[in-house]
């Protein structure tokens, strides 16, 4: 439940500090006095869309916050938890929401900032709107159709039967991408054939083509390396190389050793050094042999270079780039060859797909005729208590023409407010006070099996008359028994039912107008006045008189 509210800088409300209670709460207050701002507050805390236009005229700054409490927090967790937000602790649920002039607005949700769709997702959960717009919303066979299936706890089969007919459009759709698919030329064809045998013909992997840029900078470069290879082994160990020049040394060497044996260290040096220019000379000439490449074998490195500069081209740098390139190609060709049997197979599991959802549409159409009935059945008793003496209340099942998401037929509510006339669809026959009425009915039968725990009705009484306005406030106060009622009213039948009582007052007697919310104590004297206003004149001993009564039948209707 709405444990409290806090509003500042909100339309003419400077601050205001609101505690709530369980049970049935009214809202009253004069025509203009700003009651809209109590509904701004809520609306704005359930995700409501707004602009700055709304925040105190002088101010930088609204803000609005709540506390709401549940027994059972489990399902508001769990959305919380998809979210990525912090859960309630010990099922508190804090929400805030401010406007600034000057800079993006914030939301916050548990102390921790959160966007406006989360709001939003949340408010579906904790509060639902009730408004003067409902009546007219319930000329619309949708909406029929989304109050028949809460009635009658249809809303698992609901799901079923619209994904099923996702499931089916999402074939259909399949099948005519593949009728409009362009079907590719012999040439087309060709080209994708000769770019898959060039792919597999360079055996792609990353060690074969490192292996193939290896050989390719070999064989490009071999020319100069060749030459290079060759001064160096002729440097080395050719006729007027180092070899030539320093193998006679080592004759020298011996004889210098022989006559000072302290030498024979530096001969075998030389020796070595002359070994060593040897095998040095020996290297060289082979690796100018091994440049000297087979014309055939510089040719293919030198194609199959080219092959993969012109793949990387058009396909991407990455091996993986093109061989999922080459699955691609190979997949057109494939689907070039089956595309009548592809087609077929999709138009027989679109067929099973449309035989499946014929059932559960037929059978879903069913379900909902039986709760429609059972529903308007109750609507009946209780629009003999809203002054319907003789109203009747019906339901058909109007079949549409193929299927759609919702199934195969929408509801159509008929209604017969005086006995001889035929029933017709609501929007034939209903004058506004009637739609009020039958709205309500419907309300407070739906009221009973929604989970939704705050439910705010905004002047839902309106067009109602005053004789049936206790019974009215009587339906209200019973959904008090489920769920947190909050009723903005202009009856005080209806005002002297509620179990909390709240007045919004505008005043401008200063230099700027600004309103305020009081809540009166259910046995206090403002109470009475208050009723006595609604009544016509709150100076009236008359209207005192009849307020006194009132607030005694809600002590009588109480006990």
């Amino acid at each position: 439940m709405l444990q409290y509210l806090n509003i500042s800088n909100l339309a003419l409300l400077e601050k205001a500090s609101i505690e709530f209670d369980s049970g049935f709460s009214v809202v009253t207050g004069e025509t203009g006095a700003g009651k809209s701002v109590f509904l701004g507050a809520l609306s704005l805390l359930a995700g409501s869309r707004s602009d700055k236009s709304i925040i105190r005229s002088g101010s930088d700054c609204c803000e609005v916050e709540a506390a709401l409490h549940f027994e059972d927090a489990s399902e508001i967790d769990s959305i919380l938890t998809e979210l990525g937000l912090p859960t309630c602790e010990e099922g508190a649920l804090l929400l805030k929401r401010s406007l600034h002039q000057s800079k993006p607005s914030r939301v916050s949700i548990n102390g921790s900032l959160a966007t406006l769709a989360n709001l939003q997702a949340l408010g579906t959960c904790w509060i639902d709107f009730h408004g003067p717009g409902e009546p007219q919303r319930l000329l619309k066979n949708e909406r029929q159709l989304e109050m028949i299936d809460l009635f009658g706890q249809l809303g698992r089969e609901a799901e079923v039967c619209e994904r099923e007919y996702e499931a089916w459009r999402q074939t259909l759709g399949e099948i005519d991408r593949l009728r409009n698919a362009t079907q590719l030329s012999v040439d087309q064809i060709d080209f994708l054939r000769g770019q898959i045998q060039t792919i597999d013909g360079l055996e792609l992997s990353d060690d074969a083509i490192e292996q193939l840029e290896r050989d390719f900078n070999r064989v490009s470069s071999s020319q100069d390396l060749l030459q290079l290879a060759n001064e160096l082994g002729l440097g080395l160990s050719g006729d007027d190389g180092a070899l030539s020049i320093l193998s006679p040394l080592t004759r020298a060497a011996n004889e210098a050793s022989e006559m000072d044996p302290s030498l024979s260290d530096l001969a075998s040096r030389l020796e070595n050094v002359i070994l060593e220019i040897q095998e040095l000379g020996a290297e060289y000439e082979m690796v100018g042999a091994s440049l000297n490449f087979e014309p055939e074998f510089a040719e293919e490195v030198q194609r199959r270079m080219g092959d993969w500069q012109e793949l990387r081209r058009k396909y991407g740098r990455e091996v993986s780039d093109v061989l999922k390139a080459r699955d691609e190609m190979a997949g057109k060709i494939d689907s070039q060859g089956d595309i009548e049997g592809a087609l077929a197979q999709l138009n027989e599991k679109a067929d099973e797909q449309e035989a499946s959802l014929k059932r559960s549409a037929s059978e879903l159409t069913r379900k909902r005729k039986k709760a429609g009935d059972a529903l308007v059945k109750k609507a009946e008793a209780v629009l003999l208590e809203l002054g319907f003496k003789k109203g009747r209340c019906g339901l058909e099942m109007i079949g549409q023409k193929g299927l759609k998401r919702y199934g195969n037929s929408l509801p159509e509510i008929m209604f017969s407010p005086n006995v001889g006339e035929p029933m017709k669809p609501l929007n034939k026959v209903a004058s506004s006070g009637e739609f009020a009425r039958v709205m309500l009915a419907l309300k407070t039968i739906l009221a009973d099996v929604d989970a939704v725990p705050v439910l705010v009705f905004d002047e839902v009484d309106a067009n109602v008359g005053g004789e049936i306005g206790r019974t009215v406030g009587l339906r209200l106060k019973g959904l008090g028994g489920s769920h947190q009622v909050i009723c903005i009213t202009h009856l005080p039948q209806v005002a002297s039912l509620g179990d909390s009582h709240f007045v919004v007052e505008k005043d401008q007697s200063g230099d700027r107008a600004s309103v305020s919310i009081e809540k009166l104590n259910s046995n206090d004297e403002s109470r009475v006045v208050e009723l006595a206003r609604m009544l016509g004149d709150r100076s009236a001993e008359s209207a005192l008189s009849h307020a006194r009564e009132l607030m005694a039948e809600r002590a009588e209707s109480t006990t």
